[in-house]
């Protein structure tokens, strides 16, 4: 296949060209979308859109292309898989073409950070006037004044409805999702699932800021009352987006964030939360900011009262909303702090052997970090019958591009530079593993998390796991003691230690992966079997 040179020519002529909006009004966005009937309006003003047959993201139709600058600081591999430069550009000049063709297109242009020392333009195209709702959701809006000076440095070009053919085009499906950093351009096709758009950026970003000595991660942040600030760290399920919209703290970002020398900054300038079983009792923030304008992607609702469904799993239990950071009451603003007290590691342990919560020596710290533990439960996909491990990098493994290795290893001098103090928190099954224990109550895990944030376990009584080494505060207000205790729980404290050590043996192999790693870090930080 000839290499075909990707031609700025052809992207200026698309978004100059007569079809192409640019930076549409929310009001004018969402009469577009309902014009064109992608979506529809609920009773709070938020448009439902639902995307199809895929429901979520598509990690094996995800590409980074090959290119001399960046082929050697790539870790590739199953996560970061190549594409030639020659199968990028036909397809760029095929979706182009495609777009080109469209009555109308929408395109964005904004912010990825909301550090103005360090944020990056990007530009997002969009062939759905609901994606590009989206986009405006997602990301860092621009004011007039910067829409003067706005240069784009990397453009996501987003068209669902244009399949690739895996046979001519090199990909494994009619699905793609392709990041060139030489020509600083995401290609997004076959796919209407909105979150492929804001996971990209977050990839690249992913690449740029540590060359900037700048930690990405995966997190989301709040700031108490006195200006110390948290991190949490988690993967979906564990609480991440829940336990950082908290009432008594500010919100700095949900999801994405970076740790520079100044402190951390969220990446984007939204929130994109997960709704199943969503109500106001729980979760009075996030039910309270989903408005006029916010995005709700595959959740139910009633066809006369408009009013969405939010226990309603029949399309995907992955049902979410996109709505922008300023409709929490109490944020930072801008989404900017100092530099983190305390990190908090979020897991949801189906096996229900790991304690409610711990203290992380700095080497247990980049342990778990690298590990990224946390569990897929039984029913939720296709031939799982039972609570199935699993371990993303650095809670984030689909969104690194380079070795995990690079991030841990920020995070420790990190930790050591600031005197952060890290914890561990299991958000999963107590008292048994799941069909037998119970979820652990959200209002135990806030306490336990206060309690930590304010301090108040920096010195406390703990007693250690003989397993997993960790140290386990004896008590917490709030929290009955022998909940801190996971054995105290079991019925069977014998079948409890049999599952501990299972878990802990999956741990030990998942580690082996890593095998550069300083050795103390597994010595120290690992599990004692």
């Amino acid at each position: 296949m000839n290499s075909v040179e990707v031609s700025n020519e052809q992207l200026l002529e698309l978004v100059n060209g007569k079809n192409a909006l640019h930076n549409l009004s929310v009001p004018i966005l969402v009469e577009k979308v309902l014009a064109r009937q992608e979506g529809i309006l609920t009773s709070t003003g938020a448009v439902r859109a639902t995307t199809g047959k895929y429901t979520g993201r598509s990690p094996e139709d995800k590409y980074i292309v090959e290119e001399a600058s960046t082929k050697d600081r790539i870790d590739w591999g199953k996560v970061n898989k190549p594409i030639s430069e020659a199968a990028f550009e036909n397809l760029y000049k095929k979706v182009l073409s495609y777009l080109n063709e469209k009555e109308e297109i929408y395109v964005f242009n904004g912010y990825a950070g909301a550090d103005k020392k360090v944020r990056m333009p990007i530009q997002v195209i969009n062939e759905y006037a609901w994606h590009n709702l989206f986009s405006q959701q997602m990301f860092v809006r621009p004011t007039e004044e910067d829409l003067k000076t706005h240069q784009p440095e990397f453009t996501v070009i987003s068209a669902p409805n244009f399949k690739a053919d895996p046979e001519i085009d090199g990909t494994r499906s009619e699905t793609f999702i392709i990041i060139s950093f030489e020509k600083r351009t995401v290609l997004i096709g076959g796919t209407e699932y909105a979150g492929e758009i804001k996971k990209s950026i977050f990839s690249v970003m992913n690449y740029v800021l540590p060359e900037q000595n700048i930690l990405s991660m995966h997190c989301s942040s709040n700031v108490g009352q006195e200006g110390d600030v948290a991190l949490f760290f988690g993967l979906s399920g564990t609480g991440k987006t829940t336990l950082s919209a908290d009432p008594k703290r500010r919100l700095i970002g949900d999801d994405e964030h970076g740790w520079s020398s100044s402190g951390v900054f969220n990446i984007e300038g939204g929130c994109y939360a997960k709704t199943i079983n969503l109500t106001r009792e729980k979760e009075p923030q996030i039910f309270d900011a989903i408005r006029f304008g916010s995005v709700l992607e595959n959740v139910i609702v009633d066809e006369v009262s408009r009013t969405a469904d939010y226990d309603d799993n029949s399309l995907t239990e992955n049902t979410r909303a996109a709505y922008q950071i300023d409709n929490i009451d109490n944020i930072i603003v801008p989404s900017i702090a100092g530099h983190p007290n305390t990190i908090v590691f979020l897991t949801a342990d189906a096996f229900g052997v790991l304690p409610p919560i711990s203290k992380l020596t700095k080497e247990q710290a980049m342990y778990h970090f690298l590990s990224g533990y946390t569990s897929k439960l039984a029913g939720t996909e296709r031939g799982i019958t039972a609570p199935e491990a699993t371990f993303s990098t650095c809670f984030g493994s689909p969104f690194l591009p380079l070795a995990a290795t690079e991030y841990a290893e920020m995070l420790g001098r990190k930790i050591d530079e600031q005197n952060v103090q890290v914890f561990l928190v299991n958000t999963g099954w107590t008292g048994g593993e799941y069909g037998v224990g119970s979820r652990m109550k959200l209002s135990y895990t806030r306490a336990m998390v206060q309690a930590a944030l304010e301090g108040e376990l920096t010195h406390a009584e703990t007693v250690k796991n003989d397993i997993f080494g960790l140290e386990i505060p004896i008590h917490i207000p709030g929290v009955p003691d022998d909940v801190l205790q996971p054995a105290k729980t079991w019925a069977d404290q014998s079948t409890y230690y049999v599952k501990a050590k299972e878990l802990a043996v999956k741990f030990k192999e998942n580690f082996k992966k890593f095998s550069n790693v300083p050795k103390e870090i597994e010595l120290l930080g690992g599990p004692k079997i």
